[in-house]
């Protein structure tokens, strides 16, 4: 569940964040560690380890060594030591945990060279930054510019400032070493400031950009991984994954990172199986592999003549005609072999809650338009003569005795029975 009161777009906690980037959903506050030790005190009366890790924009997270003595916490604005001047940034953890944190990430706690933190942030600090963080947008866009202006083949993907102001880092991303001394003096003029230029790879700026995955989460490199591991192509294949780039590659452009989540479990599930490019000699001729299913143990067989009809086996019975194959002997045929694959029955979901389609109570609406057409479609028998024999008459043409005699017909048949004369039919009474 996202924070809903911390803007996630550049990791800045304290603009707009009311928990300070401590909510720990993952979407404020990359890779937060729980203090598990905060409500410890430490035996014997030692005192509490004097480095902090402190975090800035999207993610970023260095130590600092607390020699003022601060009394500092989780989520409090500190300004800490750069080149030159001064950084604004977010204590993020304290106590003995930055000593593990420091040993993980290959950072000697007892080094002198370790930057230290000059007091809580002011208000006059935090305002600076603040104002500094606003122009970030504009300024990348800029910066794409005179990028476009010197045709480099380079990307501006970032810009972070400094918490004082004084220094800008641009993150760019490039296939090609890239000659951006030019590029540099542009900036300088344009920017008035100092520059900084920092090559990320591919897989970095989508952690620091962060978004959404094809799997509808946030990205993990943006979220809780740390390392990135190459990924290859063969981690597809042993998953039996359609080698299509659109589907493997992720928002980096990259394979994705999560092809090795389960590859280890698929290579466990492998080694029990006989080779892929096995070929099964019989006397009805050579079969060959045409599908495994890893976690059912199944392998489909079809003939070399006859690829159409597929033939389903197990993996112990692979393995039976395998042996046999080895001591120059064939088995009579694949079919003897083959297990029959029943059918699954067609699952019936049942509305288990008692909900009811959501348009049970629309009616179907009546076109009003057709029965508009059908009517002035319509058209009475006596209408039709009375047109018929008025054009006629206007054309000056004369209709003919059979059609003369089929209107009268029709005037004598749409007559009303009342209206009809009896006839008389007369006997003649002479006989003869």
């Amino acid at each position: 569940m996202a924070c809903q009161s911390c803007s996630t777009s550049d990791g800045g906690a304290p603009k707009g964040c009311k928990n300070n980037g401590t909510c720990g959903t993952d979407s404020c506050n990359k890779l937060t560690v729980f203090d598990w030790l905060a409500n410890m005190s430490l035996p014997n009366g030692e005192t509490a380890f004097d480095c902090l890790e402190v975090r800035f924009k999207n993610g970023r997270k260095e130590f600092f060594r607390n020699t003022e003595k601060l009394t500092l916490g989780i989520g409090d604005v500190v300004a800490t030591e750069a080149s030159p001047g001064h950084d604004v940034g977010i204590v993020t953890l304290t106590g003995e945990l930055v000593k593990i944190q420091m040993k993980k990430k290959g950072a000697n706690h007892t080094s002198p060279d370790i930057p230290k933190v000059y007091r809580k942030a002011s208000q006059k600090d935090i305002d600076i930054w603040s104002s500094a963080r606003d122009k970030e947008a504009e300024m990348q866009v800029k910066a794409r510019e005179l990028a476009i202006v010197h045709k480099l083949e380079m990307k501006i993907s970032d810009v972070e400032y400094q918490g004082d102001g004084s220094k800008v880092i641009f993150y760019y991303t490039a296939s090609d070493r890239v000659d951006f001394r030019l590029l540099i003096k542009d900036y300088s003029r344009v920017f008035n400031t100092r520059i900084e230029m920092k090559q990320v790879g591919l897989r970095q700026e989508a952690s620091r950009l962060g978004g959404i995955g094809s799997c509808g989460r946030e990205l993990c490199c943006s979220t809780w991984l740390t390392d990135f591991r190459s990924v290859n192509t063969s981690a597809a294949r042993y998953q039996q994954l359609s080698l299509n780039p659109q589907k493997l590659a992720g928002q980096c452009g990259k394979l994705k990172c999560c092809l090795n989540y389960e590859l280890d479990t698929y290579l466990d599930a492998l080694k029990g199986f006989p080779d892929f490019e096995t070929k099964l000699k019989t006397e009805k001729g050579d079969a060959i592999c045409q599908k495994q299913d890893i976690f059912k143990g199944l392998m489909w067989f079809a003939y070399t003549d006859n690829f159409a009809n597929w033939h389903v086996l197990n993996i112990e019975q692979v393995k039976e005609i395998i042996a046999e194959n080895k001591q120059n002997k064939k088995v009579s045929s694949l079919e003897d072999f083959a297990i029959e694959t029943v059918a699954e029955p067609e699952k019936d979901f049942n509305n288990a809650m008692g909900q009811e389609s959501l348009t049970r109570f629309d009616q179907p609406k009546k076109s009003k338009n057709k029965n508009r057409n059908k009517n002035k479609n319509k058209v009475s028998p006596e209408a039709y003569e009375r047109q018929r024999t008025g054009e006629a008459k206007a054309n000056g043409v004369k209709l003919n005795q059979h059609e003369q005699q089929g209107n009268r017909t029709n005037q004598s048949q749409n007559q009303k029975p009342a209206d009809k004369k009896p006839i008389i039919i007369k006997k003649n009474e002479n006989k003869e």
